[in-house]
Parts: structure tokens; sequence; C-alpha cells
């Protein structure tokens, strides 16, 4: 289904993301797959894994990998993903195609990553900027995420406004 979105001013970023907010401008999809936006819509834990995987690979492909994951397992669920035992849950990830390039890393970053929403936000990802948390407040809150830097973490607003999550275009 098409999503009005506003439009925020992205020109302070470069790369994949850039490409996928210029597709949405122009076709009105970010991942080159409606059905695929509106799954990451309906998943807070799915975007927020999305910009996890968004390393080193193509940043549909990263977006779109939380999704593979979803398929395979029948959940994102946060708590259930963090108590799998490593091994399993890496054969999940690394089922051609994998949900990302580097499985081993990215399989154990899911669970350390799942395992602390599932502490400290009640498994689910919106808690991190739900309750109404200014966007410093949102990045430093990414940070304790293992794989989460201030450059990855600086990106959540794009994400969250374009996957719909929250908008931001009061802040632009």
């Amino acid at each position: 289904m098409a999503v009005e979105i506003t439009h925020i001013d992205y020109s302070d970023l470069s790369g994949g993301l850039v490409r996928m907010m210029d597709r949405f401008k122009e076709k009105g999809t970010l991942t080159g797959e409606i059905e695929d936006d509106d799954r990451l819509r309906d998943d807070p834990n799915a975007a927020l894994l999305g910009l996890l995987y968004d390393q080193r690979v193509r940043a549909e492909s990263a977006f779109t990998g939380p999704l593979r994951l979803k398929d395979r397992l029948g959940h994102l669920d946060m708590a259930t993903i963090a108590e799998m035992d490593f091994e399993p849950f890496q054969e999940h990830f690394s089922e051609s195609p994998a949900v990302h390039r580097f499985v081993n890393k990215m399989a154990e970053n899911t669970q350390k990553v799942a395992a602390h929403i599932a502490d400290e936000y009640d498994g689910n990802a919106a808690n991190l900027w739900s309750d109404g948390a200014d966007l410093d407040t949102i990045e430093k809150r990414l940070q304790d995420l293992p794989g989460f830097g201030p450059a990855k973490a600086s990106k959540i607003k794009y994400v969250l406004h374009y996957f719909g999550h929250r908008d931001f275009s009061d802040e632009a």
C-alpha cells in the first residue's frame, strides 16, 4: 500500500539509505518492494535490525534481512531470539540468501541486541522511541546496543521517519 510521508532533509547523509529515500520520493518504495516496506512499517524490531545490518551490504539487503530472518523463524520475538542456542540461530541466519554477508558477527550482534531489547524495552524496539524521547536521547539509547556507534545511531531519525514509526518532519 502506498504511504504518505512528509519528506525531510537528508542532505547530510550519503550512501545506500540516501538511495532508498530517493527511490521513495520517485517511486513510493524504500526497499524496491512495497510489501517489504509495509512489513518494516509493521514491525519495529525489523526496522531496528535493518539499521543494525546496514553495514557493508546494500541498504536494501540490510533492511530486508530481518524480513528473511522473520520468515525463517516465524517471528522476531526478541526474548526468544536472545535465548536461542547460537548454532541453530546461526544456521537460520546463514540460509541462502543469508540475512547478512557477515553471518557470524551479525548473528551474534542480533542476539545481543535482542537480549538488550528484551531486558530493557519489554521486547519491543518501539519502546526505544515511543515514549516521546527527543532524538538525542533515542540516539544515546541506540549507542547502548551492540553494533550501534554514533554514525549508525544518527541514521535512526531517517529510518523511523521513512518507515513510519515516528514523524520527524517538525524537526527538519
